[in-house]
């Protein structure tokens, strides 16, 4: 192999980061899971009832800053003592009849159109990493960034060790960016929430999706494009989501026209914002 030219500079890769909740599926994943827990017996009733609340509390309000905090409280607390690998069973029992009917169709083509471009794809999420990791799996994500709580035996003991959350977001793409040679100016990035502006401006493209108040309002301010994504539907009701792999090792006309769809997508959405 010859040696790289002097003024040759490096490929740099490419990442599109998403956030998970709203932006990807239609609701909380950490709250997504409240039936199947309760069937197991890791949740009562009261419980089941206070996080359906907060749900659609979440629903109704963009979710800020002390929103987040007050959420962020009550699940570690809720979570503390139970069984890390029955909650693990649990998600991987239930991950297909609970979240897949929220997978937005819009966001499913988005992931596909970045592979077919050669980029990773990466989820970063402030729910636990026990969700968020099969989840990032079934979507055929690269990567999955999460929330990490502390676990001692075996079990969850009520702290956070990290939370994926607000500039904690910027701390976990950066650290990927180190590893992988991700440029970050070349990299895409989407969220709903006003609180995940440090995440949105980390990057050289931003997009909001289904943006709360707020964040409508910053996109706005700093030019970044809008899209709204509103028609959840099963992974087994559409085609599936080819591989990365299979992807770039398909015909070269079918990857140029699945990055110009991409494009034009956002390009369109732009334009009715």
């Amino acid at each position: 192999m010859s040696p790289t030219a002097p003024d040759e500079a490096p490929v740099r890769r490419v990442a599109a980061f998403f956030d998970l909740d709203k932006t990807i599926i239609a609701k909380s994943s950490a709250l997504a899971f409240s039936r199947p827990f309760f069937d197991e017996g890791l949740l009562n009733r009261r419980a089941v009832l206070k996080s359906s609340y907060a749900q659609f509390l979440m629903m109704l309000t963009a979710a800020d800053h002390d929103q987040m905090e007050r959420m962020r409280d009550h699940l570690t607390q809720m979570c503390e003592g139970w069984n890390v690998e029955q909650v693990s069973t649990i998600v991987r029992e239930a991950l297909h009849d609970v979240v897949n009917p929220l997978v937005f169709a819009e966001a499913s083509e988005l992931i596909a159109g970045h592979h077919a471009r050669g980029h990773d794809v990466v989820i970063v999420s402030a729910s636990g990493e026990e969700m968020v990791r099969p989840i990032a799996e079934m979507l055929g994500a690269d990567y999955s960034v999460a929330s990490k709580m502390k676990v001692e035996d075996g079990k969850y003991a009520g702290e956070v060790e990290f939370y994926c959350y607000g500039e904690n977001k910027v701390v976990a793409m950066e650290a990927l960016a180190a590893e992988h040679g991700y440029d970050l100016e070349q990299c895409f990035a989407y969220s709903d929430s006003i609180t995940d502006v440090p995440m949105l401006a980390a990057v050289g493209h931003p997009t909001a999706v289904n943006p709360d108040r707020g964040l409508r309002k910053e996109a706005a301010e700093r030019g970044w494009p809008v899209v709204s994504f509103s028609n959840p539907t099963p992974l087994r009701d559409r085609i599936p989501t080819p591989s990365r792999n299979s992807v770039l090792a398909s015909a070269g006309l079918g990857v140029v026209a699945a990055g110009a769809g991409v494009a034009t997508y956002l390009v369109l959405h732009r334009k009715k914002h």
